[in-house]
């Protein structure tokens, strides 16, 4: 019988060792994956960043050149068309009802219109 309580006693005292062992060797490994995963989730989001940025920046670009190119063609459609400036000149003034034009007389002297701004209903 003491041989028997001697071997569990044993067993048991080796199976508390291991236990004693295992809890903090089992900690640190799964501290150890828990980084590894963080580190692993942060490189993934930088490199997703990093392709956005670039998709966005490829985008900008793209755009850019799109504006140029309007531009361009409207440059050129209006090279040596001054008629058609003059027309639209006009048409922006009579939209604006806000905006005076001075002429200037034979001397360059332009006719003033002090009262124009002052409507009756605003006479102080």
């Amino acid at each position: 019988m003491k041989g028997k309580l001697f071997v569990w006693a044993l067993f048991l005292a080796g199976l508390f060792g291991i236990f004693m062992w295992g809890v903090p060797t089992y900690r640190v490994w799964s501290a150890e994956m828990h980084g590894r995963a963080q580190k692993a989730e942060a490189e993934y989001s930088r490199d997703t960043i990093k392709i956005e940025a670039a998709a966005r920046a490829e985008a900008e670009v793209t755009r850019a050149k799109g504006v140029a190119q309007a531009n361009r063609i409207i440059a050129d459609s209006l090279k040596g068309n001054q008629d058609y400036l003059h027309y639209l000149w006009i048409q922006t003034l009579s939209e604006d009802n806000k905006t005076i034009v001075y002429i200037p007389t034979e001397a360059n002297i332009p006719i003033m219109e002090a009262t124009r701004a002052v409507t009756p209903d605003r006479v102080e």
